[in-house]
């Protein structure tokens, strides 16, 4: 039973990764709607095509997210296979067939909801708050217009939903969980005994064994088509380095932002505020001047008394109730006004009469907190990278044209452009269809640019490629080294090990197998074991997978009981001599109702999918599949 929900887990697993993703974590991977001309068929679904070109899209995209997790540990050949790509074809053939099934029953999402799942994206965010500004340049970089990405997200929320809906379908009921949780969470104390593969220093394979190993199995000793390039990179970094920056503009900057280079000088102060309405005539300004001067003579002869004054006379309704306090503040927080007199004033100084638009203003000044401020010469070099890069980024700006257009015109080669934008001519080789070892070039859409016909006989330059944001990048193929295998007489050596190794392997397997008969007959060859440890399969404690499914597949009526599973290197034996039953509670209970609700959700998506296959005339050109691109 426990075989059956790890096999369906996987496939919840693999279908889930396929169908229900976070919106925009395959961000411009849709496989339907870029217009495609020129290109073959690899599947059909209810006669849409699913084109040669959609399926390299999607496979160099799938292949650029896996390579951005793994980054060294990427290779580039294991996640190219036919297995990988029979995988992903099948997952856009599912897609397919449940967008056909919300079109025919009119599931639709609304614009409220588009736009909040939009809206809430942190990759269209700046500072925690949606961007129209990187919203637009992303679908720019990926050439999308606004209606087309918004109709392909709809369609990709509604498939989400669907699939979600059934997905989420599976009910288990509390007991059969509490069951499934205790088996789960049972020990089982076992032993293990190693029978493991001796070196061959010849294996028996013949000639012929090594001749037939090497043409059957071609693919293992490919080599992939290879190019060297030559390439510009015109970005905000190589402008960078050229711009000059004056100690004038150095000046102009650090003044415009002071409070970038320290605490400036704050004040706090006490108004009281007699207020003229805006338009008021000049006797309504003279007698609220009159009324403010009576107030300002009471404060001096009294100052102490000023924040009663401010509670009874204030106008204004946020510090009245305060006695007038403002609290401290900077330059240009205040009206020019308020703030010239305010910063003219000594500690606990009544100022005369200051006119704003809001009316007349009595200020006392109550403390002063002093600036620290880091000098111009201090934050001169963070001032002049600053202005540098800003000039570099209106400078990639007004050049970007320019460089696209230089490099398409005279595409025989790159020295124009960089003799123009004073770029270097730099060069990179070992670069495949699938990777570059070179950050600048490993764009997918620069590597199928490289790799066109184009490209490769001619020798031209590419188009001018955003691989980056502000960084554009324009490449020329000068050495082409097509696909190939390796001779047999350089791997035959290699062969011949391989095929000992093999050989090495299945005696010691034999002999595994050989060793658990005997000890099924009886105990008198029961020696070897090692230290006993209680394992379950929640806690494997280092076993396999196929090695934990036989100790608890092990008839336990009778103790010791013995069973076997195949290693890398070799055979081991495990002698399970007790079993643990573990209480389980009512937080694991209920998770295992939850996951085994989850499998049973698989099964009814599975079933689903393939009710809609039924129904659909699916067809696929595997020639088109297996070809590599």
């Amino acid at each position: 039973m426990f075989d059956f929900v790890t096999k369906h887990k996987r496939l919840l697993q693999l279908i889930l990764a396929l169908l229900i993703v976070p919106p925009f974590a395959f961000f411009g991977i849709q496989w339907t709607q870029r217009d495609v001309t020129g290109t073959g068929e690899v599947a059909s679904v209810g006669g849409q095509k699913i084109t040669e070109q959609e399926f390299t899209d999607a496979l160099r995209r799938q292949q650029e997210r896996l390579r951005g997790m793994l980054g060294r540990n990427f290779d580039p050949a294991l996640f190219d296979s036919p297995g990988v790509r029979a995988e992903l074809l099948e997952g856009m053939i599912s897609q397919r067939l449940i967008e056909r099934f919300a079109t025919r029953n009119r599931l639709t999402v609304g614009d409220d909801q588009l736009r909040e799942v939009i809206a809430t994206s942190p990759v269209f965010q700046e500072g925690g708050r949606f961007s129209p500004q990187r919203y637009e340049a992303m679908l720019r970089s990926e050439g999308y217009s606004q209606q087309t990405f918004e109709t392909l997200q709809r369609r990709d929320m509604v498939t989400q939903q669907v699939v979600g809906a059934i997905s989420e379908s599976g009910l288990v009921s509390l007991t059969t969980a509490r069951q499934f949780a205790q088996q789960r969470a049972q020990q089982r104390e076992v032993a293990e005994v190693q029978v493991r593969s001796e070196p061959l220093t010849q294996g028996n394979a013949g000639a012929d064994a090594i001749r037939g190993f090497y043409d059957s199995n071609q693919a293992r000793f490919q080599v992939p088509e290879e190019i060297s390039v030559e390439y510009l990179v015109l970005g905000v970094d190589a402008l960078f380095a050229s711009e000059q920056v004056t100690e004038k503009e150095g000046r102009e900057a650090y003044s415009a932002n002071l409070t970038k280079y320290g605490d400036p000088e704050q004040r706090r102060a006490s108004h009281i505020l007699i207020a003229v309405k805006s338009g008021a005539g000049d006797a309504d300004k003279a007698k609220a001047r009159e009324r403010a001067a009576g107030i300002l003579a009471q404060a001096r002869k009294s100052p102490g008394g000023f924040a009663e004054l401010a509670k009874k006379n204030s106008n204004d309704p946020g510090s009245a109730p305060q006695g007038g306090d403002l609290g401290f503040f900077s330059r240009g927080m205040m009206v020019r006004p308020f703030e010239e007199a305010a910063f003219r004033l000594k500690q606990n100084e009544i100022s005369d009469l200051v006119e704003s638009d809001f009316g007349f203003h009595i200020i006392r000044l109550t403390g002063i907190k002093a600036g620290k401020m880091k000098s111009f010469d201090q934050v001169r070099p963070e001032i002049e990278q600053e202005l540098k890069r800003q000039k570099a980024a209106r400078r990639f700006a007004e050049s970007a044209e320019q460089f696209s257009n230089l490099v398409y015109e005279q595409a025989d080669s790159l020295a124009p452009a960089a003799e123009r934008f004073k770029l270097s001519v730099q060069r990179a080789s070992g670069i495949t269809r699938q990777a570059a070892s070179v950050t600048a070039l490993n764009n997918p859409k620069l590597l199928t640019a490289l790799f066109a016909d184009d490209a490769i006989k001619n020798r031209r330059n590419t188009e001018a490629i955003e691989t980056a944001p502000n960084t554009l990048v324009s490449a020329r193929v000068v050495a082409h080294k097509p696909a190939s295998v390796r001779p047999f007489e350089e791997v035959k050596g290699e062969i011949a090990r391989q095929l000992a190794q093999q050989e090495a392997l299945a005696l010691a397997r034999k002999r595994g197998a050989e060793r658990l008969q005997e000890l099924r007959k009886g105990p008198a060859s029961a020696g070897g074991f090692g230290a006993a440890k209680l394992v379950s399969r929640d806690n494997a404690q280092g076993l396999g997978s196929e090695a934990l499914a036989q100790i608890f597949r092990a008839d336990v009526s009778k103790l010791p009981a013995y069973v076997g599973a195949d290693t890398a290197s070799g055979y081991a034996i495990y002698r399970v001599s007790r079993v643990v039953d573990v209480k389980v509670d009512e937080t694991r209970e209920r998770g295992m109702q939850s996951e085994l609700g989850r499998s049973g959700g698989a099964q009814e998506l599975r079933a689903f999918l393939g009710g809609l296959r039924a129904d659909s005339s699916v067809d696929i050109n595997n020639a088109a599949l297996e070809k590599k691109n």
